[in-house]
């Protein structure tokens, strides 16, 4: 038998393999998407309108990435065009404040935008003073990074 008729053969053995697969990859997401690894598109839209009102600037103008790091993290929001001179303005404005209210256990903002319930915000509340954290602006944005000796903190920062 050709190979595209084998591939295309109906084999009744093969259908429960199928049916299996199948199964896995939906509990898979739906996994990923209750531990927070998979925003579902309405939760997508959900944190970028509470976020469009706690950052001054454009979020369809920025990247946003937080990178894990073994004792802590590092949180970069960066302008799509580096010459928008006024977005690198705002964003490193508001990371400066935002540095400086995580050094004092203000967690606030990212509260109103991913909820009370947030993983990892009690913790970072009450061990803020466990957390170093360092502003740095950047040429076309800026940074925060976050580090910890305390690995239930790295946690949460995660």
């Amino acid at each position: 038998m050709p190979m595209d008729e084998r591939f295309w053969h109906k084999d009744n053995n093969s259908t429960p393999i199928i049916v299996t697969i199948v199964l896995a990859v939906i509990a898979m997401l739906g996994l990923l998407e209750s531990i927070g690894l998979c925003a579902s598109p309405s939760r997508q839209e959900e944190v970028a309108t509470k976020g469009a009102k706690i950052m001054p600037f454009d979020l369809e103008q920025t990247v946003h990435h937080f990178q894990p790091l073994e004792n802590g993290g590092l949180q970069t929001v960066t302008v799509k065009d580096p010459s928008n001179s006024t977005q690198i303005a705002l964003i490193q404005a508001h990371l400066k404040e935002e540095a400086e209210k995580f050094h004092r256990g203000d967690f606030s903002d990212p509260a109103k935008i991913h909820g009370e319930n947030m993983p990892g915000l009690a913790a970072l509340q009450t061990g803020a003073q466990h957390i170093d954290v360092q502003y740095t602006a950047l040429p076309n944005g800026a940074q925060i990074r976050y580090s910890t000796k305390d690995a239930a903190l790295v946690m949460a920062l995660h």
